[in-house]
């Protein structure tokens, strides 16, 4: 029998039951980096509205490096942003001495929008 373009190229199969499997595997990732919840978010987005991407991400086993360059963008834009507009809002340490309730209004507010503009800019693109 003819080897076919699999064999020929290395791949083996393995029988289970009635039926040859080909042996396949991803290709190792040079490292484990930290996928947080940007991460997770993008992974979802991608996964419903951009199932391409994902497929291609996936079947190249470079999915986890991808999430996690996004996951540090995020992060970085999202903990820059905050630092900026809280500056420029008067949110400070000294607010939060005098008025703490005041304080946790207006920095909740201040991280919803922040977490609005990151999701807008980075994670559902």
């Amino acid at each position: 029998m003819e080897k076919t373009i699999f064999e020929q190229m290395g791949g083996t199969y393995e029988q289970q039951g009635d039926y040859l499997i080909p042996c396949l595997k991803l290709p190792a990732e040079k490292e484990e980096r930290y996928i947080g919840v940007w991460g997770q978010r993008h992974l979802r987005y991608i996964r419903q509205h951009r199932k391409v991407l994902f497929s291609t991400l996936l079947t190249s086993g470079k999915i986890n490096t991808y999430l996690a360059d996004v996951e540090e963008q995020a992060q970085e834009l999202f903990d820059r942003l905050m630092k900026k507009r809280a500056k420029r809002e008067g949110i400070t340490e000294k607010l939060k001495a005098e008025n703490p309730m005041l304080w946790v209004g207006r920095m909740n507010a201040l991280r919803d929008a922040v977490t609005e503009t990151v999701n807008t800019e980075i994670i559902y693109i």
